[in-house]
């Protein structure tokens, strides 16, 4: 899962750094790395050698990243179909905001 965040964080916003998705999956910044190391060995992400500014390497998908993306977000959309199925409208309501709760209390 954190590698599909990943690749969907980049997706939204393409330059960011290993601390910034690190961040976005809830992970700390050493796990990230290793991630981003392993996802640029498999062609899906590029990162400058040197950073044009500071320290920070921004990285960015790259074609085959985002064909990957593409798969991996057509699997996770039918997992969320197959998961929602048996709620009513209202429980899904109830369950995304207390979802989204949830994300509010992790970042804060």
């Amino acid at each position: 899962m954190t590698r599909y965040s990943c690749l969907e964080l980049l997706a939204q916003r393409p330059g960011l750094s290993n601390s910034d998705l690190a961040r976005g999956a809830f992970v700390t910044r050493q796990s990230m790395n290793v991630l981003l190391q392993t996802l640029e060995r498999e062609g899906l992400v590029v990162r400058p050698a040197q950073a044009p500014v500071g320290k920070v390497l921004p990285t960015r998908l790259t074609p085959s990243g985002r064909r990957s993306l593409a798969k991996a977000t057509a699997a996770v959309r039918s997992v969320e179909v197959r998961m929602l199925s048996g709620l009513t409208e209202a429980d899904r309501e109830s369950a995304l905001r207390i979802l989204r709760s949830m994300v509010r209390s992790l970042r804060g």
